[in-house]
C-alpha cells in the first residue's frame, strides 16, 4: 500500500485536487443562500411581496435593471443593508449580472439577520433572455 502511494502520488494529488473542485462550489452556494431561477423568482416577487435588489455598479444598472429593483451596489450592502427590510422575514431577491457577486450580497444579508434571501441563478442575464421585465 505504501509502495502504491509512493509510486503514484501525483496521481493520488490530482484526485485529492479534483474532489475539493467539486466540493467547493457547493461549499460558496451554502453561504448565500438558496438560488432561485427566474420563475421561481417571478413567483416570490408576486406571491410573497419579495423585494429585489440590484447589486450592480451604477454602470451596469443604467443599461437596465429588473422591473421594481432597488439598486444597492455591493460595495455599499453592508452599511445599507439594514435599511433594505423593517421585516427581515420577508424575501429579498439579490441579483447581479450573471449570478455570481449576488451570491456574496446574500451571504451579507444573511449576518444581517434576513432570514429569506435568494439569489437569482444566473443574474441579470437570466432574467432578460427569459424576457422578463425591465426598465432603464
Amino acid at each position: 500500500m505504501i509502495e502504491f502511494a509512493r509510486d503514484n502520488i501525483l496521481l493520488i494529488a490530482v484526485a485529492v485536487i479534483s474532489g475539493v473542485m467539486l466540493v467547493l462550489p457547493s461549499l460558496r452556494r451554502g453561504a448565500g443562500g438558496q438560488s432561485l431561477d427566474t420563475l421561481q423568482a417571478t413567483q416570490r416577487i408576486n406571491r410573497e411581496d419579495a423585494m429585489v435588489v440590484d447589486v450592480r455598479d451604477a454602470a451596469e444598472v443604467a443599461q437596465g435593471k429588473i422591473l421594481g429593483a432597488r439598486s444597492v451596489p455591493l460595495a455599499q450592502l453592508a452599511e445599507r443593508g439594514p435599511e433594505l427590510r423593517k421585516n427581515k422575514d420577508k424575501p429579498i431577491i439579490v441579483y447581479c449580472a450573471r449570478g455570481n457577486q449576488s451570491q456574496q450580497a446574500a451571504a451579507i444579508l444573511r449576518k444581517q439577520g434576513y432570514a429569506n434571501v435568494f439569489n437569482l441563478a444566473g443574474g441579470f442575464a437570466a432574467w432578460q433572455q427569459a424576457g422578463l421585465p425591465v426598465e432603464k
